[in-house]
């Protein structure tokens, strides 16, 4: 277990965390929330004793870990990835690490096969990717067996298949007993891992519950109710209805209606009762994401600002008009429509779409050479050899145009 207590650093004048006391228990998976520079890194780096902290303590067992005794083989931790010498191979780092804490060599082989390395073992981790890098920082973690491991972004950089993979090993080393703190960025990952989560924000405690709890704490959840596009009359007669119920009711941008304050058994009583059909009453939850940036809008120091691109808009020509807002722009979900169609042809001229009609507007530059395209190109190049083999037949043939039967003659 790990329990840090009235734990405090200060930089100078800065103060990265401050008085956080907490518990890390064995048997379940612990989130390490925060926005950045809350005092996650620092709070991990004092755990493990990279840090002196300014004021308070935090031990591992019982014991700071500095004085843990063969701390490796009882502590795992990936802090930093990229944290290899580039001219080692994989398979050497690890041995390395190995030597200097009394694991046989035959544990390295086992964890480069369960974090899917062995194939690379022996190239130099300089030519290694994010993903890759991140899977040895894990080998490196898992080395000892330990029973306390502690992971700062471990899935930064990894695709599908590897966050999947980490996700399970992370529950898996749970459900043996083992101490697992985990600090990430990635609140869907986290919902699906984490059983507990501690949140700090400027290097103070602001949640320490439970992943469900916490999302009930922060969050409210409503009733999404849909009535007949065809006729708003009855969403407005439901909504009156609901309100008069005790229910609070908001309109949607779609349509629907957000309902809180009334169950969805409630909800669907009133308006049978009101002869209202409903072709949509569903619960909604607020997600981990939603929960943690309620709980953190306040405690986060870089926030982006709207780009005004100052002196890069170019100037219109004289007389063009500025460009429309497309109504709906930004807004998630939003895709650009497609081009308007021109002549009866798609918006790229298709091939085989019908050409457009002179004088029905312009036609489109994308099609217009689309009556050459079905010209057979083999019988122009027939037409020279025919004329030498025949000289006297020329002038009958210029004489007796009623019958072409060539694609340039038609024409």
């Amino acid at each position: 277990m790990i329990e840090a207590v009235g734990l405090t650093k200060r930089y100078g004048d800065k103060t990265a965390v401050y008085n956080l006391s907490f518990q890390v228990r064995p048997g379940a998976v612990t989130g390490f929330l925060g926005p950045n520079g809350s005092g996650k890194s620092t709070t991990m780096r004092m755990i493990l004793g990279l840090d002196n902290p300014t004021a308070g303590n935090v031990t591992i067992g019982g014991y700071p870990y500095r004085k843990l005794p063969n701390a490796p083989r009882q502590v795992g931790a990936l802090l930093d990835a990229k944290a290899v010498h580039g001219g080692r191979a994989a398979r050497s780092h690890l041995l390395s690490l190995a030597q200097l804490s009394g694991i046989p060599a035959r544990r390295v082989d086992e964890v480069l096969g369960v974090v899917g390395l062995q194939d690379v073992a022996r190239k130099r981790s300089k030519g290694f990717s994010l993903g890759m890098g991140q899977r040895l920082g894990i080998a490196a973690a898992l080395l000892g067996d330990p029973q306390v491991l502690l992971f700062d972004e471990p899935v930064n950089g990894l695709d599908p298949e590897g966050i999947l993979w980490v996700r399970n090993l992370m529950k898996s080393l749970a459900a043996e007993g083992r101490t697992v703190f985990v600090s990430s960025h990635l609140m869907s990952e986290m919902a699906l891992t984490a059983d507990h989560l501690i949140v700090i924000g400027r290097g103070q405690l602001l949640a320490d519950m439970s992943v469900k709890d916490f999302i009930a704490a922060n969050s409210a959840g409503f009733a999404r109710v849909r009535t007949p596009d065809t006729e708003p009359q009855l969403r407005e007669k439901l909504a009156g209805a609901l309100t008069e119920a005790g229910g609070h009711v908001l309109p949607e941008q779609d349509g629907a209606l957000r309902v809180t304050g009334l169950p969805l058994p409630r909800i669907s009583d009133i308006a049978h009762d009101s002869d209202v059909r409903l072709w949509e009453l569903s619960p909604h939850q607020a997600s981990l994401e939603e929960a943690y940036m309620r709980m953190t809008q306040g405690a986060v120091d870089y926030r982006s600002t709207t780009d005004q691109k100052a002196g890069l808009m170019q100037q219109l020509p004289p007389g063009a008009q500025p460009p429309m807002p497309v109504p709906g722009q930004g807004q998630p979900g939003w895709y650009a429509p497609p081009p308007p169609e021109q002549g009866g042809q798609g918006p790229y001229g298709a091939p085989g779409a019908p050409a457009a009609t002179p004088g029905a507007g312009v036609p489109n530059p994308y099609a217009a050479q689309a009556p050459q395209a079905p010209q057979p190109p083999a019988q122009p190049p027939a037409a020279p050899p025919q004329a030498p083999a025949q000289p006297p037949a020329a002038p009958a043939t210029a004489s007796a145009p009623a019958a072409p039967t060539k694609p340039e003659d038609a024409r």
